[in-house]
């Protein structure tokens, strides 16, 4: 009795503590199991929540690179029986247009790609196959703001311009082959300002502009054996009457470029965009300037659905494929009116 105060006084006798030292054992090994457990717990709720903020910042990372893009096809078809009013027997046409766009922006740096391709045929009784679209147009920029609103840059601009397949004269007999893949093909590009005077409109000026048009695809192009024709005379190569010599198959111009470019929804669903450039050779005739400018109506109907309008003008003064004798540069123009399917990605 008298080590009974002494528990609360003193401690635990020894005597006391050697005959409940089993149980207290088993109370310290349950405490230190729990501390464990929990230690290892915390140490899982931890690596797990780590695990996951790793992963969420790799999934909001933003990508530099924007694209998107649009392929289109337009179908139409017509015919006729016994048609008093006078009517092809039957017509089918199809085109497909496709346009693709790959930005890069990052610091006071943007880099812009687009990819613009047409191609259209038409078919009839009694004309056979004929094109209606042949369109091959890259272009990118690259700039760089040189204005704390964005809208003044410094950059270099490069546009080809092509087409995919051989482009023919059917007013002659035989026909006559007028172009090709490569056949001109256009390459131009220059240092110059970008000037951006709202998000949807923009323009690039390059006072030097080189200019290479070139003809690598059968330059002479000839009817007859030899270029000879049945009456003795001549035939002049294709690539003179786009003033390339065809031996060298590239003609080198200088001069200054203006490109300018419009974009917007101009309406519930229905969106414009066009482009124009301007170029005027330093070194032949700057006066007359050489103008491709291509437009595009698109309205959508329906999530796939889609009625979509083209206009297209060119006038390049080393054309010279028109007029009565086929040696006068002109106005180019060609348009085209579809219903068809659309997707965008």
């Amino acid at each position: 009795m008298l080590f009974f105060p002494a528990c609360f006084v003193s401690g635990i006798p020894i005597k006391l503590l050697s005959l409940n030292q089993p149980r207290l054992k088993g109370k310290l090994l349950k405490l230190q199991l729990t501390g464990m457990r929990k230690l290892i717990f915390t140490l899982l709720v931890f690596t797990l929540t780590f695990s996951l903020k790793a992963q969420d910042t790799t999934v909001i990372k933003k990508s530099p690179w924007k694209t998107g893009g649009m392929l289109a096809f337009n179908i139409g078809q017509g015919g006729s029986r016994n048609w008093a009013a006078g009517s092809e027997r039957f017509s089918l046409q199809g085109a497909v247009q496709f346009n693709f766009h790959a930005d890069k922006t990052w610091r006071k740096n943007i880099w812009e790609n687009n990819v613009d391709l047409g191609y259209g045929l038409v078919n009839t009784n009694k004309l056979g196959f004929r094109k209606t679209d042949d369109k091959i147009d890259l272009t990118s920029l690259f700039r760089h703001s040189v204005s704390k609103k964005n809208k003044l840059g410094i950059g270099v601009w490069a546009n080809l311009r092509t087409q995919f397949h051989h482009g023919y004269d059917y007013s002659e007999t035989p026909k006559r082959r007028i172009s090709g893949l490569m056949a001109p093909g256009y390459l131009t590009a220059g240092p110059g300002f970008d000037i951006r005077p709202s998000s949807c409109f923009s323009f690039f000026v390059s006072p030097i502009a080189p200019r290479m048009i070139l003809f690598t695809n059968q330059p002479y192009s000839f009817n007859y054996q030899g270029g000879i024709k049945p009456d003795g005379s001549q035939e002049i190569p294709l690539s003179r009457h786009y003033n390339v010599d065809p031996e060298r198959k590239l003609r080198f111009e200088l001069g200054a470029l203006l490109s300018a470019k419009f974009h917007h929804d101009i309406a519930k669903n229905v969106n414009y965009r066009t482009r124009v450039d301007f170029f005027s050779n330093y070194v032949d005739d700057p006066q007359n300037i050489d103008v491709f400018w291509n437009n595009y109506l698109n309205m959508k109907v329906n999530k796939w659905l889609i009625v979509n309008y083209s206009f297209d003008l060119i006038y390049d003064d080393d054309v010279k494929l028109f007029g009565p004798l086929k040696n006068h540069a002109a106005a180019q123009l060609r348009s085209q009116l579809g219903v068809g399917f659309a997707a965008k990605f």
